[in-house]
């Protein structure tokens, strides 16, 4: 579907959990991606992220922000 990226090894993912639509966030903590939260909605998502600070992902975004597999 799609992933932003963010700050500090943000990445927030659209995805399908349970038949249902879901937005994961997900940081990167000493090399591992760690669950923040499985988020309903975009409202949801900014309660644990600035939405502000996120851009879409591609390789170049994914190799600024320090992602893994980038």
């Amino acid at each position: 579907m799609g992933i932003w990226l963010g700050p500090n090894g943000i990445e927030v993912e659209a995805l399908v959990v349970n038949d249902r639509p879901c937005l994961r966030v997900t940081r990167l903590v000493d090399g591992e991606r760690t669950l923040v939260a499985d988020c309903a909605d975009v409202r949801e998502v900014g309660r644990h992220v600035d939405l502000a600070q996120l851009v879409m992902a591609d390789g170049d975004e994914r190799r600024r922000f320090g992602h893994i597999g980038a």
